[in-house]
């Protein structure tokens, strides 16, 4: 990812940092007795994956629940749970996701009865693959007060027998809220530990430093903690939200390792429930424009305190109405701006068109996305249905934004899309819908690197294998401009190096 040098042979570390890079005999000739040599053989070595979009503790949450997205059977699902509940203690929560009815080979839903027969004493909430279906067992329904008279609330369904009008256990929309709500939170020690299984686990999946997305107050205790105890194994760049900005003194910075760099304003909604604000409405509810969640003279406000303590503005918005607010902020704002203050972002930023665009590149806005994201919103969420052909034709057009000059950078949305940045380079360069916005391997690992570290003004020590730069670096098993597009998601990482340590390896 060097402008100067595009690939080498070797890279010598002393320390945490590159202090060569060059050819094998040029790089042989730094070695020495006390030496660690480690040879390739022919794999590959890209600078450090960054994951500029994590929910870091829910996805530690996520992997103390039970997976199930491989189970083929409800009796299968019946098993899993099973050997669950009989280490769980009396009347603790077993929580589950990633199930498919499509997948069982009994071709049905599972029910309460299914889950009642293996778990009758801890209540019990399955999540369907897609997050939005849920099934419970009787001890949960009993425990949220949900009985066979209950109503579901809007864009809510609580199932029934159509026979005999007893409910199912299964909850669709916003009915699984009624059982979610009465979910214990985890006490900060379980959330801390959660967290640094996390962390271990991004990691794995060849991540150097991550945009840790921040929701609580809790968040940041948890964070201080593990740093404390030195059990956060890699870069952490903290993005809270605005409503935190009080909580943030006496932090602390470590511009290498840990800090808070940036706040989050949310603009609007999501695309998936119809409250991703909209100029015109959405094409399958002409009643539905979306929501906006601040008025202009809120958003310019909290953008000004943002800069005004040195923190990068980051805004949420999808819709084309919130990305118009959210523009006219970050133009506002630019003028009352600390000069050298970080360049304005926007999260996920979907609906766009010729004025947005442009309007960004003159402010030479950071656009921050998901591409897993991205293609869910058109494979599950049905977007050309909900936004109508010419409005989806410029849904996350990438392609487009690059050939604009306007950087773009890459995460994953963890827990709600898979960890894995691979996966997110694959699906941005074979995406399926309105393919004339698929970007190059060389872009979308631009994305997940030095164009990350851009967006964080890291450039100047990260996102890059080039002298005098951290020893961040991830070894592929394979090149993955050098194998079919569809295969770059099967690519091994085989070692995580940060700081010029092993942090993670394969073998």
């Amino acid at each position: 990812m060097s402008s100067a040098q595009s690939r080498a042979e070797a890279v010598a570390v002393k320390g945490d940092r590159i202090i060569k890079v060059g050819t094998n005999e040029e790089i042989s000739q730094l070695v020495g007795k006390a030496s660690q040599v480690i040879r390739l053989n022919g794999k590959t070595v890209v600078p450090g994956f960054i994951d500029t979009h994590i929910h870091v503790a829910d996805f530690g949450k996520l992997l103390t629940w039970i997976d199930l997205s491989d189970v083929g059977s409800i009796k299968e699902t019946q098993n899993r749970l099973g050997r669950h509940a009989a280490e769980a203690p009396k009347g603790k929560w077993l929580l589950g996701h990633g199930w498919n009815q499509k997948r069982f080979a009994e071709k049905r839903l599972p029910t309460r009865f299914d889950l009642d027969a293996v778990s009758p004493d801890n209540p019990v909430i399955l999540y369907h693959q897609s997050g939005q279906m849920c099934v419970v067992n009787s001890k949960a329904l009993q425990m949220a007060g949900v009985t066979k008279a209950a109503s579901a609330p809007q864009d809510g369904r609580i199932e029934r027998d159509t026979v005999t009008g007893e409910l199912t256990g299964v909850l669709r929309g916003n009915a699984t809220n009624l059982v979610w709500t009465v979910i214990p939170e985890l006490s900060e020690e379980e959330l801390a530990e959660a967290a640094g299984l996390a962390c271990e686990k991004i990691v794995e999946a060849g991540v150097t430093s991550v945009h840790w997305m921040v929701l609580s107050s809790t968040e940041l205790t948890i964070i201080r903690m593990l740093h404390a105890q030195n059990r956060l194994p890699l870069r952490v760049y903290v993005i809270i939200p605005a409503n935190l900005l009080d909580e943030i003194a006496g932090f602390g910075s470590d511009k290498l390792a840990l800090r808070v760099g940036g706040a989050l304003i949310s603009a609007d909604g999501y695309l998936a429930a119809k409250t991703a604000a909209l100029f015109q409405p959405y094409n399958d509810d002409p009643a539905a424009r979306g929501n906006m969640l601040c008025t202009q003279e809120e958003l310019n406000s909290s953008a000004a305190k943002i800069l005004k303590l040195g923190l990068q503005l980051v805004i949420h918005a999808m819709g084309d109405r919130a990305i118009d607010a959210a523009l006219t902020a970050i133009e506002k704002s630019r003028g009352e701006a600390p000069r050298k203050a970080p360049r304005g972002r926007i999260e996920q930023a979907a609906v766009l068109n010729k004025t947005l665009i442009e309007r960004m590149k003159r402010q030479k806005v950071i656009v921050s996305v998901q591409p897993c994201v991205a293609a869910s919103e058109f494979s599950v969420w049905s977007a050309t249905e909900h936004l109508g052909p010419e409005r989806a034709r410029r849904l996350y057009p990438l392609k487009t934004l690059l050939r604009e000059g306007i950087r773009v950078v890459g995460g994953s949305d963890c827990p709600m899309e898979p960890l894995s940045p691979l996966l997110g380079i694959q699906t941005a360069v074979t995406r399926e819908f309105f393919p004339e916005e698929r970007i190059t391997v060389e872009e979308a690992l631009r994305a997940y690197t030095v164009d990350a570290a851009c967006s964080s003004s890291e450039e100047n020590f990260k996102g890059s294998i080039e002298t005098g730069k951290l020893a961040d670096l991830t070894v592929l098993s394979s090149d993955p401009r050098r194998v079919s597009p569809n295969e770059i998601k099967n690519i091994a990482v085989e070692m995580t190096i940060i700081g010029g340590r092993v942090a993670y390896s394969k073998r």
